[in-house]
């Protein structure tokens, strides 16, 4: 792996005030804008994260498109959130999540959970499916042996639903505008976008599906810091106790989350959507399958 950014850079970077992490961001960006001559836009889900994004962008460029994934899954109070947001772009699937989970299945435990799940089910290849059962040559590639009584269930699951949710109509927009995407993820969010930033750095000028990912090097409370240091408006959904704002029916890593979960803040915050979820779309009984709660924790325990 051919390192772009080393990781005890990156851990330096993390380390920096504020004020500098700014500087780098903004430099970041006028790169890519310069570099591909203001065809650009911002990748905004509602949530904090783009929320910063969006207002470092636009104290650069103050014309730069907002792009928003209407899905339909989204928490109402993000929906009313990007209303009140000038020059957003709403781009939609072309099919509802009830045809995603029918014909692909349902997003649980993990991305790389599902994804193993779903080839193991479904690959013709020999090579694939012992790799993912028992791992490649260097012991690499296999589901954990805790996930491998899902094989075997009557449950559908895939990692598709975002695929076909988010990431094809952002697709469709790109290809029709020639714009390319500023998005707001983080290196310390996940595995995979450490990895990502470590190859590629900020702006992927050479990748296949060209990115810009400036706050790469931000942490969660830099995000708060520079929410309330430059008084920036936020949904509403932050205080009602959430964390994690994509889409509510998404089960990827709630079994990680601390009480009250996801879920079980929906029970109190939106009953009606709550009771959709659970037992009209059936997220409920997958879930008690995996050994995932999501009442309310005296439910729980009765």
């Amino acid at each position: 792996m051919d390192l772009k950014v080393l990781p005890y850079e990156l851990k330096q970077k993390q380390s920096l005030p504020l004020d500098v992490k700014i500087r780098m961001s903004k430099l970041r960006i006028k790169e890519w804008y310069e570099h591909f001559d203001g065809k650009v836009y911002v990748s905004f889900s509602g949530g904090k994260d783009s929320t910063v994004l969006l207002h470092l962008v636009r104290s650069l460029y103050p014309d730069v498109v907002g792009v928003f994934a209407d899905t339909g899954l989204e928490y109402p109070e993000i929906r009313e959130f990007v209303k009140s947001i000038d020059n957003i772009v709403w781009v939609r699937p072309n099919k509802p999540f009830t045809k995603v989970i029918e014909e692909h299945g349902y997003p649980v435990i993990s991305k790389d959970v599902a994804t193993k799940i779903y080839e193991i089910r479904n690959t013709k290849s020999e090579y694939l499916l012992n790799t993912r059962l028992y791992g490649n040559n260097a012991g690499n590639g296999k589901l954990a042996e805790k996930w491998k009584y899902l094989i075997d269930s009557d449950i559908k699951i895939s990692p598709y639903c975002c695929n076909v949710m988010k990431k094809l109509p952002f697709k469709r927009y790109q290809t029709k505008s020639g714009n390319k995407p500023i998005v707001g993820t983080m290196a310390h969010e996940s595995r995979l976008r450490q990895t990502h930033y470590l190859i590629k750095g900020c702006n992927a000028f050479d990748a296949k599906n060209p990115m810009s990912t400036p706050l790469s090097f931000w942490l969660e409370h830099d995000i708060w810091d520079y929410l309330h240091k430059f008084n920036v408006p936020y949904s509403r959904i932050y205080d009602m106790g959430y964390d994690r704002t994509g889409c509510m029916f998404c089960m990827f890593g709630v079994h990680l989350e601390k009480y009250p979960n996801r879920f079980q803040l929906m029970q109190d915050t939106h009953p009606q959507i709550y009771d959709y979820c659970i037992n009209k779309l059936g997220c409920g009984k997958v879930m008690d399958y995996c050994g995932i709660k999501y009442k309310k924790e005296e439910e729980c325990e009765s």
